[in-house]
């Protein structure tokens, strides 16, 4: 079967959604497959406004056109909903090609926190976009519950894996900090809620892993915080493996994949009780869920490396991948034909 990824989110960004249509293109090329993906650094593009590291294809329709004529799919997953996104339901839609698409950002929030628009017209838009695919694949059951509540269609429920090989407990001396050592992986944006964990009362040292447009507003606020880099995935291990509670903000997470890979590195998880989080570690005793993140924080340190391994050893990239497959829309050879 020949598929194509279609996504505006792609190298060399680093966050958690390229991180899955990543692995589960290679996981599905092993399988015998054939994978294409049309990403941004195809096209010209321009910086996203508010974030620069996200690149944007500028007026792609003519070349996603020639492009998915030219790869002749069996079927098309359209991952994200910006340019190239949209580019691609055009095209299924004329062709009168079926395809799936994914969920995987909650941008009608992100675009609220930065533009006073009311959400109802913000999900109005997505949902338009999202209404003609035959699946559309939510990374967690809350989230896809929520989208149903906003008039979503065809919604299903797409899991997410981790990586344990690279993600796997190791020495805890990378950092020479006070502990215990309260550490955030991911990307540093007003969206993540940050200051909530920058901001509040916590014993030893608080560290943040990554880079965004408010690393450095952040940074000035904060002058007793530690800001770091990752350099690839086994530097990133080593990150985590030196914390003692990994503190994740956000309440707007359509997953949280960095909560995984802490866990896989037998890191206990300190987190807001929201959708993510609560699908994440659900009932596993794995981390501590309290709207009190500095409570949750404290009692995560109680939590036992190993249990927080165990549980992260149940989420397999290969049920992700069988999941993708079984949702994909195949096209039919005598509608290509037609079109």
């Amino acid at each position: 079967m020949n598929v194509v990824i279609v996504t505006d989110a792609w190298y060399p960004q680093r966050n958690g959604v390229v991180r899955v249509i990543d692995t589960v293109r290679a996981q599905v090329e092993a399988r015998g497959h054939q994978v294409e993906v049309i990403s941004p650094d195809q096209f010209v593009n321009t910086p996203c406004p508010t974030y620069p590291e996200i690149r944007l294809a500028v007026l792609p329709g003519r070349k996603v056109t020639r492009l998915l004529d030219e790869a002749q799919p069996d079927a098309i997953h359209i991952a994200t909903e910006g340019p190239l996104g949209r580019a691609a339901r055009t095209y299924c839609l004329q062709r009168g090609y079926p395809f799936t698409t994914a969920y995987h950002t909650k941008f009608p929030q992100y675009i609220h926190a930065r533009v006073p628009l009311p959400l109802a017209w913000l999900y109005a838009s997505v949902r338009s976009f999202h209404a003609p695919s035959s699946a559309v694949l939510a990374p967690s059951a809350s989230l896809a519950a929520e989208l149903r509540e906003w008039g979503f269609a065809n919604v299903r429920t797409w899991s997410h894996g981790v990586d344990t090989d690279t993600f796997r407990p190791g020495p805890k001396d990378y950092l020479s900090l006070p502990r215990p050592i309260h550490m955030y992986v991911g990307r540093v944006t007003v969206e993540k809620n940050l200051s909530a964990f920058l901001a509040v009362d916590l014993p030893g040292s608080k560290v943040v892993i990554g880079d965004g447009p408010s690393r450095t507003k952040l940074m000035r606020q904060h002058p007793d915080a530690h800001f770091f880099i990752a350099n690839g995935d086994q530097e990133l291990a080593r990150y985590y493996n030196a914390a003692d509670v990994f503190v994740f903000p956000s309440l707007t997470d359509t997953f949280g994949l960095v909560m995984l890979e802490a866990l896989s590195c037998g890191v206990p998880v300190a987190a807001f009780p929201v959708p993510g989080p609560l699908d994440v570690l659900g009932d596993s005793g794995a981390g501590c869920l309290d709207h009190d993140l500095a409570r949750a924080a404290k009692l995560a340190l109680n939590v036992s490396p190993r249990r927080c391994r165990d549980y992260a050893l149940q989420f397999s990239w290969s049920g992700v991948t069988d999941q993708f497959l079984t949702w994909l829309a195949p096209i039919r050879r005598e509608v290509r034909a037609a079109a």
